[in-house]
């Protein structure tokens, strides 16, 4: 069986993403019905020199729409930055998934020998799409991810592993 790039990068990052949004519905619920302000969660830290969980969740949604973008050569797409509330943050993973979803699933494959071009730090990296999509996207999608999950975890939301990976049926 071979493994497209397409069904690498946007299956995982729609289920992902699907997981997130739920994710952040039950944060909100959460809060309010601890009586918790819900800036106190969005503006939470593992660490005081780490991005707090609101930056958490638009890093890992960067990741992946300009991921798909790159991968398929589309223009990176502009995505609300709205991180004030919980529903902010549904409303960005939404277009996300939205354009993440929209991809040709083509165009995506045609990018694993396409050298791309991206910002790392205060340089420019080049690398071919697929290790693009292995050795930056793809990790860094799941570092911020899992950060945002670990900030949540911290804070006493009452998450559980299917929560991030969702159920295997």
């Amino acid at each position: 069986m071979t493994l497209s790039l397409h069904q690498a990068s946007v299956t995982v990052y729609s289920r992902l993403l699907n997981q997130l949004s739920a994710t952040l519905d039950k944060t909100a619920a959460h809060a309010e019905g601890n009586k918790i302000d819900p800036s106190a969660l969005l503006e939470a830290r593992l660490f005081p020199d780490m991005w707090p969980f609101s930056r958490q969740v638009q890093a890992a949604t960067n990741h992946a729409f300009r991921g798909v973008a790159r991968l398929a050569g589309l223009p990176i797409p502009e995505i609300t930055d709205a991180a004030a509330s919980f529903d902010d943050l549904k409303q960005r993973v939404a277009e996300t998934l939205a354009f993440v979803e929209s991809a040709d699933p083509a165009a995506v494959d045609a990018g694993a020998d396409r050298e791309i071009t991206f910002p790392l730090g205060s340089r420019q990296a080049t690398l071919s799409g697929t290790d693009y999509f292995l050795h930056f996207s793809l990790p860094n999608f799941y570092f911020h991810l899992t950060t945002a999950y670990n900030i949540l975890r911290t804070n006493g939301v009452p998450l559980v592993k299917d929560d991030f990976v969702g159920r295997t049926e």
